[in-house]
This record gives structure tokens, sequence and C-alpha cells, in this order.
């Protein structure tokens, strides 16, 4: 009985580590970066791609100006995929029609002093199966099924981490831009109570002193 216990519980230990493992070549297979984009700067980035491949990129602006951004997305010819102007986040998913160099670029050109921080994930496929016969006709065991449910889950979560991390920040920074200028908007009443502060003092004043008026004696 103890050798059945060890025997099960060195498999779930042996299915974790794949799971692991499957997890890390899933990231392998995505471009996520998060870059700052100057204002009147473009930025461009190139992959290599396959025909028939499914590809996915979605983006998002963090922080700066009116959360916009301009994306283009062209295909080894040169013809246009997908082009947007001024969005804060989107997503497009098109099929690799040949092989080749794909590329898309972010433009700030439409700024002229404020700059950005843009996130993006260009997924290039679709994840391999978790076991190599997964798309079989039987059914999976009890144990291959747990380890299906769990990667799926930890995908999600994944998603779900980034999305919510994504959220902190941009709100973080409407936050600071907020403090920022209720600080300033302070600081220029306080300014405006003191000089007129001063100014009432002052005229008060001239309404209350004394007029010295002078005598002249005339002699005859």
């Amino acid at each position: 009985m103890r050798l059945f216990y060890r025997y099960v519980l060195f498999k779930m230990l042996a299915w974790f580590l794949l799971l692991c493992v499957q997890l890390m070549f899933g990231w392998i297979r995505a471009s996520e970066l998060t870059f700052e984009l100057p204002d009147n700067a473009k930025q461009c980035f190139y992959e290599d791609i396959t025909i028939g491949t499914k590809c996915t990129l979605e983006f998002q602006v963090v922080t700066g100006g009116h959360y916009d951004v301009d994306c283009r997305l062209e295909d080894p010819d040169g013809t246009v995929l997908y082009k947007e102007m001024k969005k804060q986040y989107d997503s497009f998913t098109f099929t690799a029609s040949r092989n080749g160099t794909f590329k898309f670029c972010f433009s700030n050109e439409f700024s002229t002093f404020t700059h950005k921080t843009v996130y993006f994930d260009f997924q290039v496929g679709d994840d391999p199966p978790l076991f190599p016969n997964e798309n079989r006709v039987t059914a999976l065991t009890q144990m291959e099924s747990a380890c299906v449910s769990i990667h799926e889950a930890l995908k999600s979560v994944i998603d779900y981490q980034t999305h919510f991390r994504l959220r902190e920040a941009q709100g973080r920074s409407r936050a600071e831009d907020l403090n920022t200028r209720v600080a300033f908007w302070s600081i220029g009443e306080a300014c405006i109570l003191l000089v007129v502060s001063i100014s009432q003092v002052v005229l008060l004043r001239s309404f209350f002193s004394d007029k010295k008026t002078t005598t002249t004696r005339v002699g005859s």
C-alpha cells in the first residue's frame, strides 16, 4: 500500500514538473514588453512568422497624456493589416498569409510634449498541448484532466495578474498627476490670498493714516 502511495505521489510530482515546463515554453512563445515612447517618436518591432500561424497583438497605454497612441501592423509585403489612431487599448487577431517578417509600430508623433508608457503582448501561435497525446480519441485519465485544468487556470491567473498590474499602474499615474495638479493649485491659491491680504492691509492703513497739513505764514 505504501508503494502505491509513493507511486502516485511520484507521478503527481512528475506531472507538476511537466506543467511548469509547459508554462515556461508558453511564456517564451509570446513577446511581452513595457516601454517608454517619447513625444514626436515612433517605435517599431519585428517578428518572423510562418504561414498559417495565428497571432494576437494586444496593447494598452499605461501612462502619459490622454493615454492614447497610434498603432500600425504590416505584413512582409508592406500591406497594412491593422491601423488605429489615438487608441488607449485594443486587441487584434490575424492569421499569417505568408512567411516573412511582420512589423508593428507605435507612434506618438501627434504629441508635442507628452511621452507615453506602452505595454504590448504579441502572441505567435497557439500553446502546445500539455501532453503529446492530449488530442487523442480516447479520454484522458483523471490525473491528466486535473493537470490540464490546472494549466488553464494558471494561464488565466497570469492574464488577470497582468491586467490588474496595468490597471494599478494606470491608476497610480492618474493619482500622482492629480496630486501634482492639486499641489500647484493650492500653492497658487495661497499666493493669491497672501497678495490680497497684504493689499487690503495697505489699503486700510491708507484710510486711517493722518494727513499732514502745511501752513504758510504770509508776512506783512
